[in-house]
């Protein structure tokens, strides 16, 4: 059965967006490149509060996670990097 996923992003535009596909090899304008095995459909835009939104349809949960550890935690890993301000882990 084909899952769904929605990702919700905050200071996220189409700036970093555009450089996670050049990373992953994918052209948005052309829609070629390198997708993803698994991949059903893709969309992508910003919400009225100004929330990045990432909305997929993948073939299995497994094909997308196989996707994040093998490219695309990669490739966020090469645009964007965050310096905490706090962390915690709630009942560990």
């Amino acid at each position: 059965m084909s899952e769904a996923l929605i990702l919700e992003f905050t200071g996220v535009g189409e700036a970093e967006y555009a450089a996670v596909n050049k990373q992953l090899g994918i052209d948005m304008e052309t829609g070629q490149g390198d997708w993803p095995s698994g991949l059903l459909s893709h969309a992508a835009g910003q919400a009225d509060d100004g929330t990045f939104m990432v909305s997929e349809v993948w073939a299995s949960r497994a094909d997308q996670e196989a996707f994040m550890a093998a490219r695309l935690g990669a490739a966020l890993a090469k645009v964007r990097w965050v310096t905490l301000l706090a962390y915690s882990q709630p009942g560990v």
